[in-house]
């Protein structure tokens, strides 16, 4: 691993554990020796990614995080275009409702509101989510470009519960469904007891940047419900489009 992955991969840990981590915790979770930990460490306390408590000795997310965070919703604001449509699905819906935006590193969860319901389904911020496996992940396929469709259907496609799709042809033919359809619909998945819907959010090329999804405990939804809630998350999907783009883009076309 790169020396900037490295200190990445601390920055995630920062960010998913308990609000402040000690140095050994960190080595020990990283697997990386305590001086290699503290010279990154170190570095990034230098550009402000990272603080270290004068008293308690122990390592949190700098404000360097917020700012970069911030420099980057100046260039391309898609969550403060997006929450407003978010908000207003999970008002409709009374289920939770969480957004994510495509990188290389996959489909990452940027905004959850949860339903307020007692039996409700939790989504974490920063989750990187499975294309083969959660109907947000099988909407991004649905209208991404053709080679990182076909590089995800090329595997590995790993199971998270009994009824993750492993199968590429089976898998394709859900994508090619999704995108008929104009929204997916995920059954247990990525977890047992789990229904989802979702849509793309489509770019000015007509593929897809992201999407937002619907995600409610299966007891609770029925055939109605379904199909209210993918029309609605459809149109939830165009609309962020249009806050973004000024238009809703039309589908592209495959692209190798």
């Amino acid at each position: 691993m790169s020396t900037v992955g490295k200190a990445i991969s601390l920055l995630e840990m920062l960010g998913s554990g308990a609000p402040e981590t000690a140095l050994a915790d960190l080595a020990k979770g990283a697997g990386f020796d305590k001086a290699t930990t503290r010279r990154l460490l170190v570095s990034l306390i230098a550009h402000g990614l990272v603080e270290q408590d004068e008293t308690t000795r122990l390592y949190r997310l700098g404000a360097g995080i917020a700012r970069l965070a911030l420099m980057r919703e100046a260039q391309f604001p898609f969550l403060r275009m997006a929450a407003p449509v978010v908000e207003q699905l999970a008002a409709e819906t009374g289920e939770t409702v969480h957004l994510s935006e495509y990188s290389k590193r996959g489909l990452i969860t940027v905004q959850v509101i949860e339903s307020a319901k007692a039996n409700r389904v939790s989504v974490q911020l920063g989750d990187v989510l499975p294309m083969h496996a959660t109907a947000s992940g099988i909407a991004f396929l649905a209208f991404t470009e053709a080679r990182i469709r076909e590089a995800i259907l090329a595997g590995p496609l790993p199971a998270f519960t009994p009824f993750t799709v492993g199968d590429p042809t089976t898998l394709a033919e859900h994508v090619a469904a999704a995108r008929a359809r104009g929204h997916s619909i995920g059954t247990q998945g990525f977890e047992e007891g789990v229904l989802s819907v979702a849509a793309p959010i489509l770019g000015a090329d007509g593929f897809a940047i992201g999407t937002i999804a619907v995600a409610a405990p299966q007891a609770r939804v029925r055939k109605g419900d379904i199909e209210r809630q993918g029309a609605s998350v459809a149109a939830a999907a165009r609309e962020i489009g249009v806050r973004l783009f000024g238009r809703q883009g039309q589908p592209g076309r495959k692209r190798a």
